[in-house]
């Protein structure tokens, strides 16, 4: 069975692995629907989407390719992002308010179970995030709701205005993007991995309950590329991939998950795979609980020190 975690206060148990709708825009929906019979049947039921994916097109094809499964809107828990425009970011009430219905429109449903607010707008006002966010709760458009790619300090300011507890945080981790895990580790060091570029965003998660979606989890870089497999540029962590895939009896892809669920800050790995067979690599990495030896291993091979 795929392992479950809590999705912050939310209430709600959420499977580890969550399936990440971005690449699903073009897809026939037949094709479509027999992928969402496969995840559900593998305890897959949380969908994480975004109104700018596929200009809205993912949510759509995910909308027509649903209703062809036969499973009732309560078997699955859906998630979407709103907040990204074009060329600037909007937290205004009334955009908030008009992405959802369209969101809804667009998923064929009457509530989102999670709403998350994709990245940090600087001209947010947070009363109006509040309203918004009130609003949508007491008409039953959203259950719960959380943020994307944003600082402690941001999630303080707008928790301080809102009714509700923000329930995760969607932030970019992989072995080799790893740096809310380095900047604890090289704390104090004149060192680039001291560095600390999210405000300790891990541990204040972890203090306040807040659940972290790894996004990107076998990339590096900002969508550099997949460092899986990519001996020229990561020659040493591919090698011990490799090694503990024999091991484990899993793939490097299942090991590179593993890695991320190991943590035991309990994160929700987003998976925005469209191949069948990566994702059962990814299911099985999902069961894997690596020693202690062997993540911190991987983490070294990836060019991070520990001092």
């Amino acid at each position: 069975m795929m392992k479950t975690i809590p999705l912050g206060k939310s209430g709600l148990q959420v499977p580890a692995i969550a399936v990440g709708c971005m690449r699903i825009g073009e897809m026939p929906a037949e094709k479509l629907a027999e992928q969402i019979r496969w995840y559900l049947e593998h305890g897959l039921n949380f969908f994480d989407h975004a109104d700018i994916y596929g200009g809205g097109r993912c949510e759509e094809n995910f909308r027509d390719a649903f209703r062809q499964t036969g499973f009732d809107r309560e078997q699955v828990i859906i998630q979407s992002k709103c907040g990204i425009r074009q060329g600037f970011y909007d937290f205004s009430k009334e955009y908030i308010l008009s992405s959802v219905d369209g969101i809804l429109q667009r998923l064929g449903t009457d509530y989102l179970d999670v709403l998350v607010l994709h990245r940090p707008d600087a001209l947010m006002e947070p009363e109006e995030v509040a309203e918004a966010f009130d609003r949508l709760e007491q008409s039953g458009k959203v259950r719960h709701f959380g943020v994307s790619n944003h600082r402690p300090a941001q999630i303080e300011l707008l928790q301080k205005y809102l009714h509700q507890k923000l329930s995760v945080n969607q932030m970019q981790l992989s072995i080799p993007c790893s740096s809310m895990i380095s900047a604890g580790m090289e704390a104090n060091m004149m060192t680039d991995g001291a560095v600390d570029r999210d405000g300790s965003v891990l541990d204040y998660c972890r203090l306040h309950d807040i659940t972290i979606q790894t996004w990107s989890p076998f990339q590096y870089g900002f969508f550099e590329g997949v460092f899986v497999g990519n001996r020229e540029k990561f020659p040493e962590l591919n090698q011990v991939l490799d090694e503990l895939s024999e091991k484990y009896g899993a793939t490097p892809t299942g090991i590179a998950t593993a890695w991320i669920l190991r943590h035991p800050a309990k994160m929700q790995m987003v998976a925005g795979t469209t191949n069948l067979g990566r994702m059962a690599e990814i299911v099985r990495g999902s069961e894997i609980t690596l020693e202690r030896a062997d993540w911190y291993k991987l983490y070294l091979s990836a060019g991070h020190i520990l001092p």
